[in-house]
């Protein structure tokens, strides 16, 4: 990573695919030739794990932090590989292309992994790779399958309000009712088989072509999780198995009350007896998926913000520090090298950069963030940054670069823009400025999302925060990637050495 490089920000979501959502098929092999032919070193991807239309399809609540997005199955890799028919794939509704529909989606692709399911196992060569993909993901998968098959029983409840021998894991339980769930945990095994196969294929291909994919990994899991199911001792609970305390962030400029996630937080004494093993055995996984990991909200493996579960809101919160000394490095022990990207946007204190500075992670920058004030040093303007950063035009939270411009900047912010570029431009063409302003500033990485490349406004705006539907929609149209965006790429990419 400390290289000059530069990739774009494009969720697998996103691609274009006629199956209602991105895959990793064939839309995913021709953004990675465009990347490779316009001299890219980067992709980066939002978080790979399972989502829930309970959730609004985030891919940052998800029932297991290892497992896969099952939903990012191609059926054209499918059909390549004989696993299911022509005619189930061309059975498919009418999907919108520049948006996904889950709603539609998600049971024609159930449908698929079904056939799939049936057909692939009764082949000895298939059914041997499956049997050798089990054997080396069991520390998760068996878990994660039971804990699937056991919830889909009990209609979709809390693993906390099932009966106590499930909530407990209690042995003979969990062998009984291992044995009553038994296909439909080797379906849910399969279905991770495909995944995992199909990612590791495309991951390969994008390595072939000096692409390097970027992972994003948020530092807390959902409750309602395989891995707090099973890890109960490592997170806050009370006698119940009940969360003592959540996590957020405290009140700050944007919001008077903070922020109150939900989530469990980690009982780091805990964590250390066992030598951390749960998050060596994470960070193992998700290094083997992606060659670089973008760690959200790193402050929290420093000092985190944890509020009494009982609270409403997130003021009446504390910092708690994690042994973050002894956590690194132990890591570095474990690991030949951790290619960790810290996300510290937000309240960073003096202890969290000296952490990011001595363990050599690079941080983060966004134009976006650089001309809300009149500040000549302003973190975010590119003449303040340093060698060991990523720098983004934006991230999938904020609005587009163009989006930004048009509905969000006052009269004032677009002066301090013009001023600091050197001249005034067309809103057109505000997209490539700060395009350029990345790619030739001193970060060692530029990453710009694919909606700044294109020049889209809010309407492609990928999360919007204080929105709870309707986010994590937005799609790549085939007829978007022209040879004219590539070669403009292209050139700031070579101009400013990054190629």
């Amino acid at each position: 990573m400390n290289k000059r490089g530069s990739g774009i920000l494009l969720h697998i979501t996103s691609l274009p695919s006629p199956y209602g959502i991105g895959d990793l098929g064939p839309g995913a092999y021709a953004f990675a030739d465009f990347l490779a032919q316009n001299r890219q070193s980067y992709w980066q991807v939002l978080p790979l794990s399972p989502t829930a239309e309970a959730y609004g399809n985030s891919p940052y609540s998800s029932v297991s932090t290892f497992a896969g997005n099952t939903l990012l199955i191609s059926p054209d890799l499918l059909f390549r590989d004989n696993l299911v028919p022509a005619d189930a794939i061309d059975s498919r509704p009418a999907f919108p292309e520049g948006r996904c529909d889950y709603a539609r989606a998600i049971p024609y692709k159930e449908r698929l992994l079904t056939l799939a399911y049936e057909r692939c196992l009764t082949s000895a060569k298939n059914r041997d790779r499956f049997v050798h993909f089990c054997e080396d993901h069991a520390s998760w998968l068996d878990t994660y399958a039971l804990f699937v098959a056991v919830k889909k029983r009990m209609g979709g409840r809390l693993w906390s309000e099932w009966p106590w021998e499930l909530k407990d894991r209690a042995g003979d339980e969990m062998e009984r009712i291992g044995t009553e769930c038994a296909a439909d945990i080797e379906k849910e095994k399969f279905g991770q088989f495909l995944f995992f196969s199909q990612w590791y294929a495309l991951k390969e291909y994008c390595n072939a072509r000096g692409v390097q994919l970027m992972g994003d990994m948020p530092i807390y899991v959902s409750y309602d999780s395989a891995d707090v199911w099973a890890n109960a001792h490592i997170f806050k609970l009370d006698g119940q198995k009940q969360p003592l305390a959540l996590s957020g962030v405290p009140p700050d400029y944007f919001s008077a009350t903070g922020q109150l996630w939900g989530n469990p937080v980690y009982n780091w004494e805990a964590l250390r007896a066992t030598g951390y093993a749960w998050w060596i055995n994470r960070l193992r996984h998700i290094l083997s998926l992606h060659d670089v990991v973008r760690i959200d909200h790193f402050r929290g493996l420093v000092a985190f913000w944890e509020v009494p579960a009982h609270e409403r809101n997130a003021v009446n919160g504390q910092w708690v520090r994690v042994p973050f000394d002894d956590f690194f490095h132990t890591l570095f022990k474990r690991f030949f090298s951790l290619p960790i990207v810290a996300e510290d946007l937000g309240l960073i204190t003096p202890d969290v950069r000296e952490v990011i500075k001595r363990f050599g992670f690079p941080g983060m920058k966004v134009l976006l963030f650089a001309f809300g004030e009149e500040n000549p040093m302003h973190i975010y303007l590119p003449h303040t940054y340093e060698r060991n950063f990523v720098v983004y035009t934006g991230t999938h939270d904020n609005n587009t670069a163009r989006g930004w411009f048009d509905g969000e900047a006052r009269p004032e912010d677009r002066e301090r823009l013009f001023r600091y570029i050197g001249r005034r431009v067309h809103p057109e063409e505000v997209h490539w400025e700060l395009v350029r302003l990345a790619m030739m500033s001193i970060a060692d990485i530029a990453i710009v999302p694919m909606q700044d490349v294109l020049g889209l406004g809010q309407e492609a705006q990928m999360n919007r925060p204080s929105v709870a539907r309707g986010n994590w929609e937005w799609r790549l149209l085939p007829s978007q990637l022209t040879e004219d965006i590539g070669l403009r790429l292209r050139s700031l990419t070579e101009t400013y050495g990054r190629a």
